[in-house]
């Protein structure tokens, strides 16, 4: 298990201080954990992150997820929680940069992976669709 984790990207994101305030307390109040020399947050593995986040969504009422392509239902998750950032991330800036930064900030090692994100609503895809008749009625008219 120590092995496969030596192999895993280290990354430096963004905490507002609001969050690394609150960190900082639970720090000093003990909260960090010595595990084999190394000093971690949160001595916690990805099914008990999963189940926290399953608990506390439940708890603060959150629907479950539907897929709008499969209609399968899912629970919230680590992941669906990532997803989500990942497209409204998207939504609110698909530029070039913005796909790059949010590379970046994913951790993703190909573009092609992050450029999945920029998912279109059916709305949206329907404004657009119209806006192209939009534009060539215009253009036979002049």
């Amino acid at each position: 298990m120590i092995k496969e984790q030596e192999h895993r990207k280290i990354r430096t994101l963004p905490l507002d201080s609001e969050t690394l305030t609150m960190l900082r307390e639970y720090i000093d109040r003990g909260g960090a954990v010595n595990k084999n020399g190394k000093m971690l947050i949160f001595d916690i593995n990805r099914h008990r992150a999963w189940q926290i986040i399953k608990e506390c969504a439940e708890r603060g009422g959150l629907p479950k997820l539907v897929n709008p392509e499969t209609g399968r239902v899912h629970n919230v998750s680590p992941h669906r929680l990532r997803d989500a950032f990942a497209v409204h991330a998207m939504k609110c800036d698909d530029s070039g940069d913005g796909l790059r930064l949010l590379q970046e900030h994913l951790g993703h090692a190909s573009f092609n992976t992050t450029a999945k994100y920029r998912k279109v609503a059916g709305q949206e895809l329907k404004q657009w669709y119209n806006k192209l008749w939009e534009n060539r009625t215009k253009a036979n008219e002049s």
